[in-house]
C-alpha cells in the first residue's frame, strides 16, 4: 500500500523546479535567485460587518518575480488561503508568463475569507480596504503589479479595484490597466471570461493533435470522440467541458463538490449547468447516473480527465486506479509529486498546469495592452477589412462569371471582432507553448515528463531575462 506523504503547495512547486533545474545549465546562484520570493506582503486590517461588529481581515500579496515588470497574478477569496500558498501560487505565474512569452513577472494575492459567508456589501468593503492597503505599498499599477481574479472573485470585484484604484489616484491616464479580469463596460476585454478554460481546450487539443505522442497512448489523433471527464464546474471546469462537447468530445462525467454524474453516451453540458441553475446541483440530471462519491469521477474510464477545481485532489493513494490516458491540469497543482511518480510509471500523460491553464493570464495580457492604448481591438480595421474583401470577392466573381454562395460570402467579408481576435492571439499562444515545450522533451530524452520540461523552459527564460538585465554575468 502506498503511504501519501502531505505536500505543502510551495514544496510541491519547488520539488518540480528542483527536478527541472538538472537538465539546465545554469549557476547555483541563479537558480536560487529564480526561485525565491522577492516580496511578501501580509496584511491585517479591520472591516465593519452589516450586523456591526468589526472582524479583522487576514490578506496577502506575493510579487515572486521582478526580472520582468509589471508584476501579474489573480487574487482569491478562500478560507484556505494562507501565505505558503500564495508564494507558491506567485512562483508558478513567473514560470506560466515565461512559458506562453507573456512579459510579466509573477504575483499572486489572496483574503482568508469564505466569500460565500458575506454579504455583497461586505465583500465590497473588503476589497476596497484591501486594494488601499495594495496602493499604499505600492503593490498594485499598471506598471508595477497588475491582479485579476482568481478562485472566489470575478469581473464584479476587479470592477470594485480598479474604482477604488482610480479613486485614490486621479489622472492617471493608464489606471484601467492596474487590473484584468474587469467587466467590459469598465475596460475589459471581451473573451477574458472564458480565456482560461478555452486556453485548456487549445492546448489539449494540440496534444491530441500530435499523432506521435497519441501513438505511444494508443489513441486517435484529434478530439472528435475522445472521453472526456472534468472536475469542478467553477468557471473554467465549465467552459473547458464546453469546448470540448462543441468540438466533438464526449464528456461522459462531471464533479462538483455536491457529488458527480456519468453517462457513457455523453452528458449535454449546457443542460446540466441549467439543471444545476435550477436545483442547486448537478445530482440527479435526469440523463446521467449519480456516483457514489464525487470523487468516483476521477477514477472513471475516460481518454482524458480534467482536474479544474483545487490542489492535490490526485495523489499518491488514488493515482494509481486513475484510468484517463491523459490529464489536463486546468486548476493549478491539482497533482501532488507522488502523483506525478506514478503516472510518470505507468505512462499517463500529464499535461501541467504551469501552461495549461495560462489562458487566463494570456487574455489578460491582451486586456491590459488595450488599457494602455485606449483603443477597442478591431475598432481601426474591422470595416476596412470587410471592405477590401468585400471588393476581392466582388473581383473574383466578376472575373469568374460565378457567384460563391452566401454562408461562404458572408464568411470571407467579415471582419475581425474583439474577441475573435483574442480567441485567434490565445490559439497562437497556446499552439506555441505546446510545440515548444515537446521540443524540449524530445531533445532531451532524460527527461521524465512534460512537466519537467515546461519548468525547463521556464527557467530557461526567466535566467536568460536575468542575464541580458546584466544582474548575473
Amino acid at each position: 500500500m502506498i503511504h501519501t506523504r502531505e505536500f505543502n503547495f510551495t514544496q510541491s512547486v519547488n520539488q518540480s523546479f528542483d527536478k527541472a533545474a538538472r537538465f539546465t545549465k545554469w549557476d547555483t546562484g541563479i537558480l536560487k535567485q529564480i526561485k525565491a520570493c522577492n516580496a511578501v506582503y501580509r496584511m491585517k486590517f479591520p472591516v465593519r460587518m452589516d450586523d456591526g461588529r468589526i472582524e479583522v481581515i487576514e490578506a496577502y500579496r506575493v510579487q515572486h518575480s521582478q526580472h520582468k515588470t509589471p508584476c501579474k497574478g489573480g487574487i482569491r477569496f478562500a478560507a484556505e488561503v494562507n501565505q505558503d500558498e500564495v508564494m507558491a501560487l506567485a512562483s508558478l505565474m513567473t514560470y506560466k508568463c515565461a512559458i506562453v512569452n507573456v512579459p510579466f513577472g509573477g504575483a499572486k494575492g489572496g483574503i482568508k475569507i469564505n466569500p460565500k459567508a458575506h454579504s455583497p456589501y461586505e465583500l465590497e468593503k473588503i476589497t476596497r480596504r484591501y486594494t488601499a492597503e495594495l496602493i499604499k505599498k505600492n503593490f498594485i499599477g499598471p506598471g508595477t503589479d497588475v491582479p485579476a481574479p482568481d478562485y472566489g472573485t470575478g469581473e464584479r470585484e476587479m470592477a470594485w479595484i480598479v474604482d477604488t484604484y482610480q479613486s485614490l489616484r486621479p489622472g492617471e491616464i493608464d489606471a484601467a490597466g492596474c487590473v484584468t479580469g474587469k467587466p467590459v463596460t469598465q475596460g475589459g476585454v471581451r473573451g477574458r471570461r472564458e480565456a482560461t478554460g478555452l486556453g485548456v481546450f487549445y492546448g489539449l487539443r494540440e496534444v491530441c493533435n500530435m499523432p506521435d505522442v497519441m501513438g505511444r497512448l494508443g489513441l486517435t489523433t484529434g478530439v472528435t470522440g475522445k472521453r472526456v471527464i472534468v472536475q469542478g464546474l467553477g468557471n473554467v471546469g465549465y467552459h473547458t467541458a464546453k469546448f470540448f462537447h462543441d468540438a466533438g468530445a464526449k464528456i461522459v462525467a462531471l464533479s462538483e463538490y455536491e457529488g458527480a454524474i456519468y453517462n457513457d453516451e455523453g452528458l449535454n453540458i449546457e443542460e446540466v449547468f441549467e439543471h444545476r441553475k435550477t436545483t442547486g446541483s448537478i445530482l440527479n440530471f435526469p440523463q446521467a447516473h449519480n456516483f457514489d462519491k464525487n470523487t468516483d469521477a476521477l477514477e472513471y474510464e475516460c481518454d482524458i480527465l480534467v482536474p479544474a477545481a483545487l490542489e492535490n485532489v490526485i495523489n499518491g493513494d488514488n493515482a494509481p486506479r486513475v484510468k484517463a490516458k491523459i490529464i489536463g491540469e486546468a486548476a493549478n497543482g491539482p497533482l501532488t509529486p507522488e502523483a506525478d511518480e506514478i503516472f510518470i510509471e505507468k505512462g499517463t500523460l500529464v499535461v501541467p498546469d504551469i501552461y495549461l491553464n495560462a489562458g487566463g493570464v494570456t487574455v489578460s495580457y491582451f486586456e491590459w495592452l488595450k488599457n494602455l492604448s485606449h483603443v477597442r481591438y478591431g475598432r481601426m480595421e474591422k470595416r476596412f477589412n470587410e471592405n477590401m474583401n468585400a471588393h476581392i470577392l466582388g473581383q473574383m466573381e466578376e472575373l469568374t462569371g460565378k457567384r460563391v454562395v452566401e454562408h461562404e460570402r458572408q464568411f470571407i467579408m467579415h471582419g475581425a471582432s474583439e474577441a475573435e481576435l483574442v480567441y485567434s492571439g490565445l490559439e497562437e499562444t497556446m499552439i506555441d507553448a505546446t510545440h515548444e515545450i515537446m521540443n524540449e522533451w524530445k531533445r532531451n530524452p532524460d527527461i521524465p515528463d512534460m512537466r519537467t520540461a515546461a519548468f525547463v523552459v521556464a527557467i530557461n527564460k526567466v535566467a536568460n531575462a536575468y542575464v541580458e538585465l546584466g544582474i548575473f554575468p
